[in-house]
C-alpha cells in the first residue's frame, strides 16, 4: 500500500499525555512497516512525537516546513529530509504530492484546514489516496456529526463517505489503510435540475 504516509496533527505541547502516546505509536508503526513519514516538519507537539518515534525506530522522516517556522527554531532538524518552503500553500502541496496516504491525528485549526483541503480534493477526484481520520478518544465526534448533517441536509452527496475512513485506535488506522478500497465509486455529485 503506502510507501509514504502523510500525518496531519497538532504542534501543541500542552495536550493530555494520551495524545502524545498515540502519536508515538503511529510513528513507531510507520517505521515498523518501512514507510516514510511525510509531515509538517515541526519538533513540537504531536508532530514532534510522531517524527521522533518514526526516526527512533529506523523510519525515514520527511519534514516540510515554511521558512518563517524554521526561523523560530520549530523545525525537527533530525529529519532525513527537511524541505524548506515559503508559504503554507506550498507546504500542503508538497506534502500532498509526496504522500501515498493521509492520516489526521487530533489537532487545531491548521490540522482541520489540512484535513478539509485533502477531503475536498478527494471529493473533486483530484486526490485518489487513502484518507483516515483518527478519532482518538472521540476527539472528532462533533466534526463527524457535522459531516453527517452536511449529507443529511444535502449539501453533499452521501458518496463522500467513501473518500475517508474513521479509526478509533492506532491499530485500526493501519487496518483501514491496509484494506483501502479504491474501486469504482458512485458519483459524489447530485444531478443538477
Amino acid at each position: 500500500m503506502a510507501n509514504a504516509l502523510c500525518v496531519f496533527c497538532s504542534s501543541s505541547d500542552r495536550l493530555d499525555p494520551k495524545y502524545y502516546a498515540a502519536a508515538t505509536q503511529v510513528g513507531a508503526e510507520i517505521a515498523r512497516r518501512q514507510w516514510s513519514l511525510v509531515y509538517g516538519g515541526g519538533r513540537t507537539g504531536l508532530m514532534g512525537a510522531v517524527a521522533r518515534a518514526t526516526k527512533a525506530n529506523g523510519g525515514h522522516v520527511i519534514g516540510v516546513i515554511p521558512e518563517f517556522m524554521q526561523v523560530r527554531e520549530l523545525a525537527y532538524t533530525e529529519s532525513d529530509e527537511l524541505v524548506s518552503v515559503v508559504t503554507m500553500r506550498e507546504r500542503k502541496q508538497l506534502m500532498e504530492t509526496r504522500a501515498d496516504a493521509f492520516v489526521m491525528l487530533p489537532g487545531g485549526w491548521g490540522t482541520l484546514e489540512e484535513m478539509l483541503e485533502i477531503l475536498t480534493l478527494a471529493y473533486l477526484e483530484v486526490v485518489r489516496k487513502p484518507i483516515v481520520i483518527f478519532n482518538h478518544d472521540g476527539f472528532y465526534d462533533e466534526l463527524l456529526a457535522m459531516f453527517d448533517r452536511i449529507v443529511r441536509e444535502q449539501f453533499m452527496h452521501a458518496a463522500i463517505r467513501r473518500n475517508y475512513a474513521v479509526a478509533r485506535t492506532v491499530e485500526e488506522i493501519f487496518l483501514r489503510l491496509d484494506n483501502w478500497n479504491d474501486g469504482p465509486r458512485d458519483t459524489p455529485w447530485f444531478q443538477t435540475r
